[in-house]
Parts: C-alpha cells; structure tokens; sequence
C-alpha cells in the first residue's frame, strides 16, 4: 500500500512514526538504544547512540511524499538539524515542525490527518 504522509512525534527517547494516506495507516516506533540513562539526543555532545537513533528515524522518513515533524521539546529541532545536514532529500519533504505534548497514536494519526486534509484534497 501507498502512503502519502508521514507523522513523526519524536522525543529523547523514542520516536512514533506513523505512514499514512486517507484510507490507511501502518505505525513504526524506533527508540534510542544507550547503555546511559539519561542521553539526550540534543546535547552538544551527541555520541553514536544519538547518531544512530537520528539516522533509524532519518531512513524510517526516507521516500515519504510530506513529513510533518512533531514533538514536546527540542528534538525535533535536532531531527530537522540532522536531516539538513545528512539527509537533504528527506528534509526537502519536511512540510512544518510543530510542539505536540504526549498524544497516543489515534491522537498523533488524527491531529496528522487534520493536518494534511487540504494536502489531501488537492491528490
């Protein structure tokens, strides 16, 4: 199946991606894999867990049509930062960067297809 979109609520942690069109949905979770508690991935000093956990979520984003970026702090920066720098096709897909607390995945999915209804509409 084809999807359209794609919603990524990414956080320190872990990151929902969810693939979409109006019809269908299919949801993807990465999570940062670290031997520390407590890394962070927007830290100056960002070690190779955080570079990995950047470029699963980076690879999970590749050949979406548009990407609507979300999440409750500073990581999404992070992400666009990283997706600027080493992932320029994808970043080009990168239609908005929004604050979004802790929705679950309904939420996250239906705040992503009220998004892109008009986007929709155009197809």
């Amino acid at each position: 199946m084809s999807f359209n979109h794609v919603v990524v609520w990414i956080d320190h942690a872990q990151a929902h991606l969810i693939h979409f069109n109006p019809d269908a949905s299919e949801s993807e979770m990465i999570n940062l894999h670290s031997t520390h508690n407590a890394v962070h991935v927007a830290s100056d000093k960002e070690g190779p867990a955080a570079h990995q956990y950047l470029e699963q979520v980076a690879s999970a984003l590749a050949g979406a049509g548009e990407i609507l970026v979300v999440g409750p702090g500073v990581e999404k920066l992070v992400l666009m930062k990283y997706l600027s720098k080493h992932q320029p096709a994808v970043a080009d897909h990168v239609v908005s960067v929004e604050t979004v607390d802790h929705p679950t995945d309904g939420q996250l999915l239906a705040y992503a297809r009220k998004y892109f209804v008009r986007a929709d509409r155009l197809l």
